[in-house]
């Protein structure tokens, strides 16, 4: 993005108790329509790790799960819908871990990548369709990263921290279409 139009500088700094752990696909890193890095910038308890490169395989054998309580989210068959309810029936801290790619590579991390045997499946409840309008969606349901990332944040920790997420989501889109000559885009707040 041209620096004039970065979002960096809009990022909120937002300190949560939820852990975000962003698995992103080592093929996501190189999209600039990527939005997952959104959420690295602004939650201050969150890392990445990268996943598909069959060089170095992925094993999230380290992340805690005796301490924290580790989610996947992901809309498969077996997963529970992540509700309030859900979050505060165990008082242990969260690590929310979330794959990154297309849809095809993301339903997979599940499955293959060791050390989330032990995580529960949640996926999000039912609710507004995508404001995503850099990369076309097969799926009615299907979110951006960020999207995704701001509506379970949204649950777990406040609607506040979700509606800061998504402004700068939908402020990095409106740049985007600008650079492309779509649309104007707006000054940062």
């Amino acid at each position: 993005m041209h620096l004039g139009l970065c979002v960096c500088d809009a990022a909120p700094h937002l300190d949560v108790r939820t852990r975000l752990l962003l698995v992103m696909h080592h093929r996501e890193t190189q999209k600039n329509t990527a939005t997952g890095h959104l959420a690295l910038m602004s939650l201050a308890n969150s890392e990445l790790r990268l996943h598909g490169d069959r060089n170095t395989p992925l094993d999230l054998s380290d992340v805690d799960g005796t301490t924290r309580r580790v989610l996947l989210l992901f809309p498969s068959d077996d997963a529970m819908p992540l509700t309030r309810e859900f979050a505060l029936c165990d008082p242990r801290p969260m690590t929310l871990v979330v794959p990154d790619g297309n849809w095809r590579q993301a339903s997979k991390i599940g499955r293959r990548v060791p050390g989330l045997e032990h995580a529960a499946r949640v996926k999000l409840p039912p609710g507004p369709l995508s404001r995503y309008r850099l990369r076309s969606e097969s799926r009615a349901e299907g979110l951006a990263t960020c999207e995704a990332i701001a509506r379970a944040f949204g649950i777990l920790e406040t609607p506040r921290v979700q509606a800061q997420l998504e402004s700068l989501f939908d402020l990095m889109v409106e740049r985007t279409l600008m650079t492309r000559g779509v649309q104007q885009a707006s000054r940062a707040d």
